[in-house]
């Protein structure tokens, strides 16, 4: 019927062109033939455009044989709601076609809608239900809500709430359309129901009236020319970097604009190209999230109620959540929308212009196989929204800060592991002449025996891997490469501000985040002093009340922490003695006594039991904190985020840190000497450290939490989705892919939740702690956190393309609270890693004992061990300490300290030495903390946070942004004093060419 050269219609809302055969593959060209086929007496009215009131009607005969190929327009198969849909066993449905006439067969410069007025039947079984649309196949589905229709006693309320917000959502100007387990239009045949076939389904679509209002309400930046500015110039490493990045494609979805916020008045002004595609659907499903979270839905108790975040809580609705995108339809494939075929993540559609964004996320970045190349910000951000786009860039950033921290904390380690034959100190404790004659006092009270120091030979072997001069290098490197990547961040952090159109952002968020639940709550008004309106607020007594019962609340958690590193403790000093009895009396472990010392086997198992409670913990907390956070009423999004992840991060702080810091300033400080050892609860004797020093046991308590942690958290993110997921479907497997609807398919993944982002955050956040905070005493720490974000990074893409329901857009224009977290830990790891060397290695020792009290010029370390070991008498021994046998009659025996011998005057008092040590390391610990600063705050004030070619193309934009609006205004000012003439006209025309003057001058 129409030649090959015939141009489609282009519609003033769509702009629709008919598909290819090849678009969809032979099942759709077949589908099409046998609707032509249908019968001669399809009839088709042509309307004409709105300036002619005169609707034509044509008989319209198909010509086109079956297999014929279709060289012109095809026809638009669309499900209709008002088609009459006969009983049959097969559920049969009605489509509805709709077909597009060339220009040239019609009036120049008319634009004709045609509508197929027959309705057609198909067969359910050759329809997609993979489809993003309305049954009318125009319609984008922007949202949906479920619900279960129970009949149990609150019911006819939940009925009547849903009628109630689902009225108040059409009057806001969305379209619904339902699905339920009752519609004749729905999937009711076997298999299909959704779990218990209770589920119903409510579609929601922003029409663009509503796009346009809440675009303007939101401030919405949107394209108004195509950005100009020259590109940077390439980097010369660019080709060595070639096989890192990603198509530029991908990397770059789309072209770069000047953008301004969007106002209904000035739509001429924006390139709308498309009404149905100017939008993203992460703008559409922000918006209408942004009307499903203010829509009341009655009154109760007399109160109004308001929210989805309600309805969903009180379980009137099961869910709500924007669709993933499966099938991303090019305007060539938009006829197909219901009869393309399947077209899921991991499949690549049939046509190439076909393209699934989902599918590109998950191909390029979802996989691990991809885990070398860079990520696609542009499109994370154009998919998810800007919120986690900016956490993938953060998350890459300090990935790729970690391989440097990671190499030399490697090259720190193998340092260690080459020189460790060299190391004297361990050479004279294996030494049988000398550790072998060393007799050390009792590890704990009567029941342990005197030991032989060359026992703990290979422990003090491997206690030279992480104590050795490398490791005041690393801490001081450490101390500097954080300042790097937290001013680093920073410049990228701007770049992506003004990439991303959020450099304005910071205002009007402060304007439209107000929380729902602010303003349901807070029911008395006062006049906002800025804008002169009555706003919602709390009063100051009911603010001092609120934060008394949370910081009481928080107080009593953290108080509840300590008490159980105090029962940690407990069980290291009463479990320590049994293990060093067992030890010494057990023959079958004396193969491995050497290298599993009562130390160090007291320090595994009560790390292992510590990351178990810390886990407990962590689950009951994250429950408290959301519940105080809830009592305060934050005012803003803003504001509840910050007060929620502060508490939280003060717990995981004192939650995973309280050991380490304990292993690593406390434990072997307080316990005294032999004859007067010092007691917890006047019971337990507290545990000394090993002969070699606590480093290795402090690395031993940071290897376990760090590793334990996430290994756990990859389990969580990874693991548990995809059984929830799998166990959720298992009644899906059975059915034909094509009967399991878009919607249901979404339905049954696990929801990321609001706070979702907000326990990434968190998991890396106390990583950078441990890789900062106690580094010195673990170079390998930053080399396990890269290759746990390496994984990190794809796993977190994975659940997100895959797993997860796809969360709502949502706009951010930094890390946040973060930022100043991730300071303050940098910060005090510069004095945490000063008082490891110092106080926790025995480097100051060791260089004291160098300095002044060496003999040996040829080797100036000989006789370290035995001037670091104090004299005991044994018949000093008080009978509490005593023990009980002393089969080979020993006079004396040596302990770890710098104290006077028994034939001094000043018996077991500290000696001078021992004041020269601490001297030395509190004179190390200040020179080292202000050599570390000065270096920071240097380096910082060097480094500037917004890189200067992205200030120039800031002040760039504005200004063209700015002319392009005074031009616009001056055109129309100008039609409308040829038109109209009146003097308010000229004014106005003056004073917009004034301000356009201005601006250049400016």
């Amino acid at each position: 019927m129409y030649g090959a050269a015939a141009q489609p219609l282009t519609h003033p809302v769509f702009s629709r062109r008919f598909p290819s055969p090849g678009c969809g593959g032979e099942k759709e060209a077949a589908t099409m033939n046998r609707l032509g086929k249908k019968g001669d007496e399809t009839l088709i009215e042509m309307a004409l455009s709105a300036d002619d009131d005169i609707a034509v009607l044509t008989k319209f005969k198909s010509t086109r044989s079956e297999g014929e190929e279709c060289n012109g327009p095809l026809c638009e198969t669309t499900s209709t709601a008002e088609s009459e849909v006969p009983s049959s066993s097969e559920g049969l449905n009605s489509t509805e076609t709709t077909l597009l006439i060339p220009e040239h067969q019609v009036q120049s410069g008319r634009r004709f809608n045609l509508f197929l007025k027959r309705r057609l039947r198909i067969d359910k079984r050759h329809q997609s239900k993979d489809s993003i649309f309305f049954r009318d196949g125009v319609r984008r589905i922007d949202f949906v809500l479920a619900y279960v229709d129970d009949l149990n006693k609150e019911w006819e309320k939940k009925l009547e709430r849903r009628k109630e917000f689902e009225r108040n959502l059409e009057n806001a100007g969305l379209k619904l359309e339902r699905e339920d387990k009752k519609s004749d239009v729905c999937f009711n045949f076997p298999g299909q129901e959704s779990e218990d076939g209770k589920i119903c389904f409510v579609k929601i679509h922003a029409t663009w009236d509503v796009l346009i209002t809440y675009a303007e309400v939101l401030n919405i930046k949107v394209p108004i020319k195509e950005n100009d500015i020259p590109s940077t110039v390439e980097n010369p490493l660019d080709c060595m970097l070639a096989p890192l990045r990603l198509p530029k494609k991908v990397m770059h979805p789309e072209p770069d604009y000047f953008t301004a916020p969007f106002s209904r008045d000035k739509q001429e002004l924006y390139l709308i190209n498309d009404e149905s595609t100017f939008f993203s659907p992460s703008m559409r499903n922000r918006i209408v999230n942004y009307i499903l979270t203010r829509c009341p839905y009655g009154t109760e108790e007399g109160k109004k109620k308001f929210g989805i975040k309600r309805l969903l809580n009180n379980g009137t609705y099961s869910a709500a959540y924007p669709l993933h995108d499966y099938l991303s339809l090019s305007m060539s494939c938009f006829a197909f929308t219901l009869i393309c075929s399947q077209c899921q993540y991991w499949k690549k559609a049939n046509d190439p212009n076909c393209e699934s964004e989902r599918y590109t996320l998950y191909m390029e970045w979802a996989r691990f196989l991809r885990f070398y190349k860079e990520q696609p910000l542009d499109l994370i951000r154009k998919y998810y929204g800007e919120k986690i786009g900016i956490y993938f860039a953060w998350l890459g950033f300090y990935t790729e800060m970690l391989f440097l921290a990671a190499v030399v904390g490697l090259i720190c380690f193998l340092y260690g592991l080459f020189t460790m034959d060299e190391n004297m100190s361990s050479k004279e404790i294996c030494d049988p002449a000398i550790g072998g004659e060393i007799i050390m006092c009792p590890l704990c009270d009567q029941d342990c025996e005197y030991w032989r120091l060359n026992t703990t030979c290979e422990s003090s072997q491997y206690s030279h891997l992480f104590d050795n001069v490398a490791t005041l290098f690393f801490a001081i490197f450490m101390g500097i490469w954080v300042t790097l990547f937290l001013e680093f961040w920073k410049r990228r952090q701007a770049r992506l501000k003004y990439e991303w159109d959020l450099v304005d952002f910071e205002e009007e968020q402060q304007q439209l985040q107000l929380r729902p639940e602010y303003e349901a709550k807070c029911t008395h008004k006062k006049k906002n002093p800025v804008t002169q309106e009555m706003e919602p607020y709390l009063p100051i007594t009911s603010q001092a009340v609120r934060f008394c019962i949370s910081g009481t609340t928080v107080l009593f958690w953290v108080s509840l922490i300590i008490a159980s590193m105090i029962a940690v403790i407990v069980y290291r000093l009463a479990v320590y003695a049994a293990f060093a009895s067992l030890m010494e009396n057990t023959q079958t472990l004396q193969p491995i006594s050497g290298l599993l010392t009562p130390q160090l086997a007291t320090s595994v198992t009560a790390s292992c039991l510590n990351f178990v409670i810390i886990m407990i913990l962590n689950f009951l907390y994250e429950r408290i904190a959301i519940w105080i956070t809830d009592m305060e009423i934050p005012r803003t999004h803003m504001e509840y985020e910050n007060r929620l992840t502060m508490k939280m991060f003060l717990f995981q702080f004192v939650n995973y840190y309280s050991s380490c810091f304990y292993v690593a300033f406390f434990k072997g400080k307080f316990v005294g000497y032999p004859g007067a050892y010092t007691y917890m609860f006047n019971r337990w004797r507290n545990e000394e450290c090993d002969p070699a020093g606590c480093l290795i046991e402090l690395t031993t308590q940071l290897t376990i939490v760090m590793a334990g942690k996430q290994i756990w958290g990859n389990i969580q993110e990874a693991i548990v989705p995809w059984i929830c997921n799998w166990w959720g479907r298992r009644k899906a497997r059975n059915n034909p892919e094509n009967l399991y609807s878009r919607w249901e398919q979404d339905h049954d993944l696990q929801t990321f939740g609001a706070l979702g982002l907000f326990y990434e955050y968190l998991e890396m956040v106390i990583q950078f702690g441990f890789i900062t905070l106690f580094v010195a005493s673990f170079p390998l720490a930053p080399l396990l956190a890269l290759m746990n974000n390496i994984l990190e990074i794809r796993v977190d893409s994975w659940k997100l393309t895959t797993q997860y329901r796809r969360p709502v857009a949502a706009k951010a224009h930094s890390i946040g609270v973060w930022q100043e977290i991730l300071n303050g830990m940098a910060i005090l790891s510069v004095v945490t890693n000063a008082f490891i060397v110092a106080f926790t290695s025995d480097m100051i020792p060791r260089l004291v004992y160098y300095y002044t009290a060496s003999e040996n010029e040829d080797s100036p370390m000989s006789g370290y061990i035995n001037n670091s070991l104090s004299v005991f008498q044994i018949s000093d021994f008080p009978d509490r300490n005593k023990p009980k046998l002393n089969p080979e009659n020993f006079v004396i025996c040596r302990y770890r300290d710098y104290r006077y011998p028994p034939d001094h005057e000043k018996k077991y008092l500290h000696s001078m030495q021992f004041w020269h040590i601490l001297a030395a390391k509190l004179a190390f610990i200040i020179i080292m903390e202000h050599v570390v600063f000065i270096v920071k705050f240097f380096v910082a004030w060097m480094i500037p946070d917004v890189p200067a070619d992205v200030k120039a193309k800031i002040k760039r934009e504005k200004y063209l942004t700015q002319k392009i609006l005074y031009e616009y205004e001056f055109e129309k000012l100008k039609e409308r004093l040829c038109q109209g003439g009146k003097q308010a006209t000229e004014e106005e025309f003056i004073t917009t060419e004034g301000r356009m003057e201005l601006s250049r001058a400016m």
